[in-house]
């Protein structure tokens, strides 16, 4: 894995000191791995002040997004990536730790102003919107506060799926079948699909059809559902299984909005090199 990883790190800088060990990705992620306080990693991977410095400086510039879309385009050039893909979201629970982000300083400013936080009955939590393709691996992630729909961040999660081509033209954005459940079932969500020549496979729920159905003809027709398809849908229900296998993911401890997404995006990374 670190083979394939280690031409994507950045290199040195043409002034100024360089780049420590870019071995600390390994205390980056067995922090994220086991939900473990930065203080507490163990030595033998490196300081944990540089392992969390260099998480927020490459959250910052882009790193890890950088990273995670050479590596999509290198499965894309094998015909690995399968562009039938599913979206769904979970809620993570959030530690109290979280609270009280920081307002102020250039970090904040690059991060969201709420922090992707949520306050509901259930305490303050941060809902993962994930892409998945058709191998169950993540293809795009966005996060939002807890208690915030699903539909209103369809359009955002899927305008991140975006694989550069290792030889001539322009990066790929558009997967060839949308499956979602029927959260996803709505006049905005088709349409935008059918904009951009999107097959989408999404049921509707009871209410719309009867719905439908009680204005007879000015209902119009149904829209194309494919069950057989729909049954695919599992793929993003596994490939969150994956991410949550990450403690430090399944329950969020980071306060910046920016440093969670950028660990979502370090799991998505090692999730893919490990194949």
């Amino acid at each position: 894995m670190w083979d394939r990883i280690e031409p994507l790190m950045p290199a040195d800088p043409v002034r100024g000191r360089r780049w420590a060990d870019h071995r600390t990705l390994e205390a980056i992620a067995w922090k994220y791995r086991t939900n473990s306080p930065w203080r507490e990693l163990p030595d033998e991977p490196g300081s944990f002040k540089t392992a969390h410095k260099r998480l927020i400086r490459w959250a910052v510039d882009g790193t890890w997004e950088k990273i995670l879309a050479a590596i999509l385009a290198a499965a894309d050039a094998v015909d690995d990536i399968g562009w039938t893909v599913s979206v769904d979201s979970t809620v993570v629970r959030a530690h109290q730790h979280t609270a009280g982000a920081r307002k102020r300083g250039p970090k904040a400013e690059t991060s969201r102003p709420d922090h992707a936080l949520g306050r509901s009955r259930g305490g303050l939590s941060t809902k993962i919107h994930l892409v998945a393709d058709g191998h169950a691996r993540p293809l795009a992630i966005t996060v939002t506060t807890g208690q915030a729909g699903d539909a209103p961040a369809f359009e955002t999660v899927m305008a991140r799926i975006r694989v550069p081509r290792t030889g001539p033209g322009r990066p790929r954005t558009r997967p060839a079948s949308v499956l979602a459940d029927r959260a996803y079932s709505s006049r905005a969500i088709r349409g935008h699909l059918r904009r951009h020549q999107i097959r989408a496979v999404i049921p509707q729920p009871s209410d719309q059809i009867r719905h439908r159905l009680r204005r007879r003809h000015q209902g119009g027709r149904p829209p194309s559902f494919d069950a057989d398809a729909h049954k695919q849908r599992n793929t993003v229900e596994r490939g969150i299984n994956r991410l949550k296998q990450w403690r430090g993911l399944a329950t969020r401890t980071d306060k910046l909005a920016i440093t969670y997404q950028a660990a979502l995006h370090l799991a998505a990374i090692l999730i893919r090199t490990r194949r």
